[in-house]
């Protein structure tokens, strides 16, 4: 047993042949129409704003800019991805947050690096000198170190 299905009914495109006993000789979809006309006259607008003058040869190289923009953009159009869902997918593209390819700040500079002219020892050989800083304390607590704790006995035999 062979099921049909509906595929064929989708694949005739809706297409306006011009008028009647005057059709055109190309066929274009209604959707080209659609999308073609204001297509059309964003190239136009875009010519003027680049300073073309208004011509034969300006308007057919509109005219032909237009049909190969028409057509990029017809090509994504079916019936299962309709114009308003490629117009969404367009916006979304657009739209969306890209990953920043360049890092924030400048060169690394060592003049924030603060050089001493002795070396410094290690964490356990450290000496602690306490300044007084004007706040707190009593008459012993200027410049005299604090005591020392002492350690774990866990920590003692190393």
């Amino acid at each position: 047993m062979r099921i049909r299905t509906d595929d064929e009914v989708y694949r005739v495109d809706a297409v306006w042949l011009g008028p009647p006993k005057a059709t055109f000789p190309w066929r274009a979809r209604y959707v080209a129409w659609l999308v073609g006309i204001p297509v059309f006259l964003l190239v136009l607008t875009v010519e003027r704003w680049a300073g073309w003058s208004f011509g034969f040869f300006s308007t057919a190289w509109a005219f032909v800019a237009t049909i190969v923009i028409t057509r990029l953009i017809t090509a994504k159009i079916s019936h299962e991805r309709p114009l308003g869902a490629v117009a969404a997918m367009a916006a979304k593209e657009l739209n969306t947050p890209r990953e920043r390819t360049t890092g924030t700040g400048g060169a690394a500079s060592a003049s924030r690096v603060r050089v001493r002219a002795s070396r410094p020892l290690p964490k356990h050989r450290r000496r602690r000198q306490y300044q007084h800083h004007g706040y707190g304390g009593g008459a012993g607590a200027q410049g005299t170190p604090r005591a020392r704790r002492s350690r774990p006995a866990a920590r003692a035999g190393r």
